[in-house]
């Protein structure tokens, strides 16, 4: 089933990581656009669904942000999010179990920023790739890995660590890139 769905890895790193710039830039206007776009190349979702789709997930961004998040109502906007991925997409994941795994994938990145043992990050995205894209996990191994040197490198740049800040952002987008290329091969 997962054998037709296909996306340019490319694409999708670009409008991923130029979302996550105007994010820390606060660039609210061009991270909805980049989000609706993404939705669009990821996913497949037509506008203006994807706008609603961004919509849900910039709800879920908005509500994970304090300490003391109400983690169900995160979860509520990721579903949402996930329910129209998964109606255009066609790929066969549960919104829910997908939903959770994205949930985990925040607190194990926040929780992980600046550690050195990363370990328990990779086995998340894995399993969030796994499910999400209908992989086995070993599939998705080297496409979770890349995501975590992504991660690490937006947290270098936004704890202002980052000794180059526009060679950073050209890093992330490459890790982004060979993660989806990982992705398409196993799809393929």
């Amino acid at each position: 089933m997962t054998a037709s769905f296909h996306f340019e890895p490319e694409r999708v790193a670009y409008f991923e990581a130029a979302g996550w710039r105007a994010y820390y830039d606060r660039r609210w206007f061009a991270m909805l656009r980049l989000i609706v776009e993404l939705c669009q190349e990821q996913f497949r979702i037509p506008f203006p669904q994807s706008l609603l789709a961004a919509y849900y997930s910039i709800r879920a961004a908005i509500a994970w942000v304090p300490k003391q998040h109400d983690e169900r109502k995160v979860q509520h906007y990721l579903e949402k999010f996930y329910s129209i991925a998964r109606r255009y997409s066609r790929l066969p994941f549960s919104p829910a179990k997908v939903a959770g795994l994205e949930l985990r994938y925040f607190e194990v990145h926040r929780r992980l920023v600046g550690a050195a043992d990363k370990s328990e990050f990779v086995e998340t995205l894995v399993h969030l790739h796994s499910s999400l894209f209908n992989l086995t996990p070993e599939q998705v191994r080297e496409s979770a890995q890349l995501r975590v040197l992504a991660a690490d490198t937006v947290d270098r740049i936004t704890s202002g660590r980052s000794t180059n800040r526009e060679e950073d952002w050209r890093q992330l987008e490459e890790y982004l890139r060979q993660c989806y290329r990982s992705i398409q091969r196993a799809l393929a």
